[in-house]
């Protein structure tokens, strides 16, 4: 005879309590376990949701927060299809916090209403994290990188469509009058182009990667492990609280005029940086050939652009070869490195860094044709040069000095051509990985609308999941996450 239990109401409960928790994927308990969204949110965002309105909220600030970091976290790419997960997903409705799913109008509108209060959220995020960066790797903790991109917005002027038929055009009318080979019809076309949407004159005409578009530009500052420390939206409000960027009718060039914007965009955006997080104080910057001007030299490694006693140390900028480095004296190489006065093929041999009493770094350069000889007698070894047609009297041949101070663009703290230069410059490219992976990865690129809040906010939102996978994968041990959580997913 089978014996009967009577089941108490506690032993349905832990039933159905353990049921729930084994049901529930892993993912999800991991962020519920090591996450706490709460504490990131600051006292100032958490008033203004629940400011009152005259009615109570039906869905809680966390709830909306975290819906839209999932819809990242899994590169959910529209807010419909994300609404869709939650109606059909009861373990990722009650994980967020929803009682009932909300409609892809509060979505929206949360992004637009509450745009402002996320900025902190990220900059709290960005102080977290800073010492989890520095205990993974100082070295790379401590460089600067910066580049621009820009958000295509769901307008006319981006269909592909567009810029054919004008390109089309302009070829007719090439073949018509018989012009020369010389003539390009898709810089003409670039000309041509008006320099904003019809929609909305706030989306600019750029070019990115080998293409026309019409976008929100905004920048980003990395450091070397690719985990974002800033993010800058060029709109009217940042070019009215940097009232100093001059901008420019755009020329005929495409690349060009990247050039010269990127290239008085970043000192503001370094400047905005720094006020948000003083304690952050990196020492390397590495940019492209955009930033090569000796104004901005001076500015990164020199002075008090950013705060009293606060520049770079180096400046890893590659020698735009629009324009190279010159001398009276001698010739110097596109390496930034003096050559022989009368053959300027060959460089000097490069013979180390010293300091002055004084402090000052100085780098010497001897002739290249010398040869160390060792002297029996004295037990010392002396330079000789061995140069048929030798431009100086002394037997050691001609030595230059050079003192960085002098001309940071041409000694911008490291040696140009060396093997420290070219491995630390790789690293540059972590920032357009990282460029890459918000828009493709976090749902910012393909966003249907051509709202300014909307596509802000979105940006922020990207830089806020990418920082939670950094904290998320400090808390698990597995810092080879900190960049995607997509492998803890599968």
């Amino acid at each position: 005879m089978i014996p009967y239990k009577q089941l108490s109401l506690a032993d349905i409960f832990s039933d159905c309590q353990e049921k729930f928790e084994n049901d529930k994927p892993a993912f999800l308990s991991l962020l519920e376990q090591h996450i706490d969204l709460d504490e990131m949110i600051p006292i100032t965002f958490r008033n203004h949701f629940y400011a009152s309105t005259g009615r109570t909220r039906k869905y809680p600030l966390h709830a909306f927060l975290w819906a839209l970091i999932i819809q990242r976290i899994f590169s959910i790419p529209t807010d419909q299809l994300l609404l869709t997960f939650l109606h059909y997903s009861k373990p990722l409705r009650e994980f967020c916090g929803f009682t009932k799913v909300p409609d892809a109008s509060k979505i929206t509108r949360f992004k637009q209403d509450f745009l402002d209060d996320l900025q902190p959220v990220f900059d709290n995020l960005v102080d977290l994290t800073e010492p989890i960066c520095q205990a993974l790797d100082s070295a790379k903790a401590d460089m600067t990188i910066f580049d621009s991109s820009g958000i295509e917005a769901f307008v006319t002027e981006n269909n592909p469509k567009y810029a054919n038929r004008i390109i089309k055009q302009l070829k007719a009318y090439a073949k018509a009058n018989n012009f020369d080979k010389n003539y390009d019809p898709y810089k003409a076309a670039y000309g041509s182009m008006p320099s904003h949407a019809c929609a909305n004159p706030e989306i600019k005409q750029l070019y990115i990667n080998g293409h026309f578009c019409y976008v929100f530009k905004f920048g980003i500052v990395t450091n070397g492990l690719g985990i974002i420390r800033h993010i800058s939206f060029y709109n009217k409000d940042f070019m009215a609280s940097h009232p100093d960027i001059i901008v420019e009718k755009k020329s005929d060039s495409p690349d060009e005029d990247k050039c010269v914007h990127d290239s008085k965009l970043l000192i503001p955006t370094l400047k905005d940086f720094f006020s948000r997080h003083p304690l952050i104080n990196p020492k390397t910057f590495l940019g492209d050939a955009a930033f090569d001007t000796a104004a901005l030299y001076k500015a990164l490694l020199s002075g008090d652009t950013f705060g009293a006693n606060k520049h770079f140390a180096t400046a890893y900028i590659p020698l735009n070869t629009r324009s190279g480095l010159k001398n009276p004296d001698y010739t110097i190489n596109e390496q930034g490195i003096p050559c022989c006065p009368k053959d300027a093929s060959l460089p000097m041999k490069y013979e180390g860094i010293s300091k002055l009493r004084s402090g000052i770094t100085r780098y010497k350069f001897v002739c290249p044709k010398i040869k160390w000889r060792h002297d029996k007698q004295t037990g010392k070894n002396y330079r000789l040069c061995c140069c048929d047609c030798p431009c100086t009297s002394s037997s050691c041949g001609r030595m230059v000095y050079i003192y960085p101070e002098k001309d940071f663009r041409a000694y911008p703290g490291a040696l140009r051509g060396t093997q420290e230069w070219d491995e630390t410059y790789k690293i540059r490219t972590v920032v357009e990985r990282d460029i890459q992976h918000i828009k493709d990865n976090l749902c910012l690129a393909g966003r249907r609308t051509q709202n300014e809040k909307t596509l802000h906010a979105d940006l922020i939102l990207a830089g806020i999941t990418q920082l939670i996978a950094v904290v998320l994968a400090d808390k698990i041990h597995h810092l080879e996450y900190i960049r995607s959580l997509k492998p803890l997913i599968a």
